[in-house]
């Protein structure tokens, strides 16, 4: 399994994303939550609130759903990070494997 990191303007395209990739059976879960984000942006130093995903799925759904999120995504330059999971209980991947397509 991988877990995908990305970031949303607001909760709306992260609510609205999140259900669309899932009824895609293209993540089986997803974790929400809204921060306060610094970044570079345009020569300048920007400072906004934003909301971060990280949507869990399976390790051959990796090119698909990023090429998903890149298509749906608001940001013209989107943080699309994938991160390997070395190891996860059993019943969770089962679980994992299961529901994605």
């Amino acid at each position: 399994m991988i877990l995908v990191y990305t970031t949303f303007p607001d909760w709306e395209s992260a609510e609205r994303i999140t259900k669309e990739l899932l009824e895609r059976k293209l993540i089986a879960c997803a974790n929400l939550r809204e921060h306060k984000a610094f970044y570079w942006w345009q020569g300048r130093i920007e400072e906004d609130n934003e909301v971060g995903a990280v949507l869990k799925t399976k390790v051959d759904l990796w090119s698909e759903l990023k090429e998903t999120l890149k298509e749906l995504h608001p940001y013209s330059v989107p943080a699309i990070i994938r991160i390997d999971v070395d190891h996860v209980n059993k019943e969770y991947l089962d679980w994992l494997l299961e529901v994605t397509k």
